[in-house]
């Protein structure tokens, strides 16, 4: 017998044994119950794994709809008003753009995203996405950034926005009124919610948002609710790391407050983002992994006759086997096509699609266009309890574009479209406007009195209102009274400890105030320890929403971990990315829940901006407000722990961020008056900023506040110690953070040996210097003349002497305001990678200690001619100043 005539043997024979499993399943089925089912089908899995038989392990679902046909819940829409009113959102978002790209060419905008999901946002505003009330928040909405057309148009629609506006898309400071290229709180703070078009940022912060709300309620601070966080992104944006890397902190809390709706058109920028795969198979498998509830929208209603008669599972098996690169070219292709390449596979394929013409075929819709799929898909989701939900809706890219970009590789780059194409578009989606008109893309809004007009405004008001839309006016909370910080005005009388200490104390002291202490939330990365904070987990506990089911090991100790239900600590583990996104939320809340909620998030400095920068400009962009504290920082004062942990440029970054104010205090003072500044200035006056404070580990005397030095702590300068030497040599020294005892000492020297009267001057921030002197010559140049003088310059202006600055971070950073110093300015600094040393090794390596300050300050005064080339000569053997050292910019 050949093997032709074996192979095709056994193929009947596997035909004919399917049949009778699936027939027994069937029996099962219709005489039984789901319960029974899982239980057989698991006996089925132990005898098989009994015998030796290794059982593929997935898991994967079929490449079908979660919910089937029989368990779909009808539709309680106007399904012919729906689609009106979407083909009109459709219209003006297409419209927006390409005007805008006609009246200034390339000024760009995207129209394919919002083609391709316009149906997952319609079916949300109609039925789902809940609007803020008097007495319900309303839900939080993370839309998808380049889908942003289609949210401006409906909002044009509702009456929310002018034809003005929707004219100067990408045009902010046009006459009338702009709208910003994405969703941008700062540009539009009571329209935008989130920031959402940095890819990857969305879904992290929205998965910490949704815990937020849950800590809000565990804690009493806000009444219990049913609102969701709903986080709409792309397939293609899943490859971003921060898309997917918490997806387990998701379903360990049980958060089903929160739904991710994945618009799954399987096109990224430049192509296919699985051409080769299944993108959708692939999250399914990743979401299901992690503890998710999937919900799969693939298939449209069309495609229910089709199922319904796939006894063999013959066409579920053939979704299965289609590439995503072939479902794309399906797309773009005729129904001819499709039936040739997709159902003629097999012979009973065919004979299901015979009583379909070609158009039929073609025309035969993806899930996440089928308004019925998409709601019972968003319903199961919101009725879900235990467990977050994703929604992975299948859809087509640019869907509606025709010709111009429909499915196509360069959709996502589709801007304009030519005058037929916009006549296509306008019969497609049968919009009232002329052919002498079209041409011009206007604007289309029905009569006020409309039933599409009437049916949008009903929905709205049924869901609580407009969305998105933004709180901008919120409850402020008084500041703390001095006699909160008086203690740490008063110095530590002799008791050495450092400025991270300090800060940890204050911090205490806050938690315990009776007006603000339950609004502070500690944030932690894992190194309370690291950092002294261990003291409060008893005083405030970590939070989980399960509190404490176990006993902890160091349970018999008086800082033992411990975690509670209404813990105030958010213990976010080793996770730079989840806590900066606590912070935001909890940055955010005076925004999201009318709750002043005051973040105090405390990490290694070098695993700030550095890692974690995208987050920081998105909080920057949120007009989050709160305290982000690096300890252990400095290049030389974080001893030993070397290269990849000594923080020399922080305060470089966060001089990026227009509304973060830096501060790198040196004294327990300093820190206070910071602090205690950022609450009345953020939480009372109520201004959109946030604060950096950098505190190290290096432990030395806190001395007492001199009088009236809180102006200058606060701009950033002030004298410390002015000389009482007599003597025609004068310097003044600027110091920050740990290097200031550097400055104290050189000080001493510079009088007791070389005869110079020398001032100290603490500079706790060279970028609030900087930012304040640019504002004098901004508003100097505009006016025409010289009238305001920049802070930096007032304090110094009748200084006589040389100036050297020396901090543990980068030149630069003191050379930023070089130009505002009345006099010669030398500026030292750690440049270069840190090493793992002693503090008095790295300090004389980077060149920042009391010798090199000397040193410098000598080098000075000898360039104004005012020491001779004798004590100069003298001074480098005494001071061992070495010229052939390693160079620590480049060693």
């Amino acid at each position: 017998m050949s093997d032709d005539v074996n192979v095709k043997k056994n193929s009947v024979m596997d035909d004919v044994e399917l049949k009778e499993w699936l027939a027994s399943l069937d029996y099962v089925l219709n005489s039984g119950t789901s319960d029974r089912v899982q239980y057989l089908l698991q006996q089925l899995q132990i005898r098989a794994q009994e015998s030796g038989v290794t059982l593929p392990f997935t898991y994967n679902t079929p490449y079908i709809n979660t919910i089937s046909k029989e368990k779909q819940p009808a539709f309680p829409g106007n399904r012919d008003l729906e689609r009106r009113i979407k083909s009109i959102v459709r219209w003006n978002a297409m419209a927006m753009v390409v005007k805008a790209n006609k009246l200034a060419d390339g000024i760009g905008g995207h129209i394919s995203t919002y083609a391709s999901s316009a149906t997952l946002y319609e079916i949300g505003f109609n039925h789902f996405f809940r609007g803020r009330t008097d007495t319900n928040n309303g839900d939080l909405v993370y839309f998808q950034g380049h889908a942003s057309p289609g949210i401006y148009a409906r909002a044009f629609v509702e009456g929310r926005l002018s034809e003005i506006n929707l004219g100067n898309f990408r045009r902010e400071l046009a006459a009338g009124g702009g709208l910003s290229s994405y969703p941008h709180p700062w540009l539009m703070p009571s329209f935008w919610q989130f920031p959402t078009v940095s890819m990857g940022l969305a879904p992290i912060m929205g998965i910490y948002q949704a815990r937020f709300n849950r800590y809000l309620e565990d804690r009493g601070l806000k009444p219990k609710d049913d609102n969701k966080v709903w986080v709409f992104m792309g397939d293609g944006e899943s490859d971003e790391p921060e898309s997917l890397g918490a997806l387990t902190m998701a379903s360990r809390e049980k958060l089903d407050n929160l739904i991710f709706v994945i618009n799954c058109n399987l096109q990224r920028l430049d192509g296919p983002v699985r051409g080769n795969g299944k993108i959708i198979q692939e999250l399914e498998a990743l979401f299901r992994g992690a503890g998710w509830n999937v919900i799969k929208v693939v298939w449209g209603d069309d495609w229910d006759s089709l199922l319904e008669k796939d006894t063999e599972g013959l066409l579920a098996r053939r979704m299965g086997e289609v590439v995503d690169g072939e479902y794309q070219k399906y797309s773009v292709s005729s129904g001819a096509y499709i039936r040739e390449k997709f159902f003629g596979t097999d012979p009973r394929l065919l004979e299901m699609v015979a009583h379909l013409s070609d158009e039929q075929i073609g025309d035969m819709k993806r899930g996440g266009h089928d308004p019925e799929k998409v709601y019972a898909a968003y319903k199961a989701a919101v009725e879900y309890k235990g467990a977050p939900t994703v929604v992975l809706a299948k859809t087509i890219k640019g869907y509606g574009l025709g010709e111009s970009g429909e499915g196509k590789n360069i959709s996502h780059n589709q801007k304009k479209l030519n005058d037929q194409e916009l006549k296509e578009f306008r019969s497609r989606f049968n919009i009232p406007i002329s052919d002498a008109e079209v041409a011009k893309a206007p604007f289309y809004k029905p009569a006020e009195d409309s039933p599409e007009m009437k049916y949008i405004r009903e929905r709205r008001n049924v869901l609580g209102g407009a969305l998105p839309l933004r709180r901008t006016e919120t409850t402020p909370l008084k500041t703390p009274s001095e006699a909160v910080f008086e203690e740490f005005y008063k110095g530590t009388e002799g008791r050495a400890v450092s400025t991270t200490m300090a800060y940890v104390r204050i911090l205490s002291q806050l938690l315990k105030d009776e007006s603000i202490g339950k609004f502070i939330v500690p944030i932690i990365p894992d190194e309370a320890r690291t950092f002294g904070m261990e003291g409060l987990f008893r005083q405030c506990g970590i939070y989980s929403h399960v509190g404490q089911l176990y006993d902890p090991v160091d349970s018999d100790s008086l800082m033992y971990y411990k975690e509670a239900k209404d813990g105030q600590i958010l213990e976010e583990g080793i996770n730079e990315a989840g806590s900066i996104s606590s912070f935001i939320a909890a940055g955010t809340a005076a925004a999201t829940h009318n709750i002043n909620t005051i973040p105090f998030y405390t990490y290694y400095s070098m695993f700030g901006p550095q890692r974690v920068g995208d987050l920081v400009w998105a909080a920057g962009d949120l007009r989050c407000r709160g305290f982000l504290v690096g300890a252990t920082s400095g290049r030389t004062t974080l001893n030993g722990e070397g290269l990849q942990h000594q923080d020399g440029h922080t305060h470089l970054l966060t001089s990026t961020v227009p509304n973060l104010i830096s501060y790198d205090p040196a004294f327990a003072y300093e820190i206070a008056v910071i602090i205690r500044n950022g609450i009345e200035r953020m939480y009372e006056k109520q201004e959109s900023v946030f604060f950096y404070i950098s505190v190290g580990n290096e432990n030395y005397n806190m001395p007492a506040m001199p009088a009236g030095v809180k102006e200058g702590i606060i701009k950033g300068l002030y004298r410390f110690s002015q000389s009482t030497k007599a003597s025609d040599l004068k310097a003044h020294l600027l110091g920050s953070g740990a290097i200031m005892n550097q400055v104290l000492a050189a000080q001493k020297v510079l009088e007791e040996k070389y005869n110079v009267s020398t001032d100290v001057w603490s500079a706790p921030s060279y970028n609030e210097l900087r930012r304040e002197a640019l504002h004098a010559e901004r508003e100097n140049l505009l006016n025409g003349k010289k009238t305001r003088v920049p802070y930096v310059t007032q304090v110094l202006q009748n200084e006589k002497g040389v100036f050297v600055s020396a901090s543990d971070y980068m030149k630069v950073l003191g050379d930023s305001i070089r130009q505002w110093v009345p006099g010669p300015y030398t500026v030292l600094g750690t440049d270069g990678f840190g090493r793992s040393e002693s503090r008095e090794a790295l300090r004389d390596f980077f060149e920042v200690d009391a010798k090199h300050i000397v040193w410098a300050t000598l080098i000075s005064l000898h360039e104004q001619k005012q020491i001779g080339d004798d004590v100069l000569s003298k001074a480098q053997g005494e001071l061992k100043i070495n010229p052939n050292k390693l160079n620590p910019m480049i060693s």
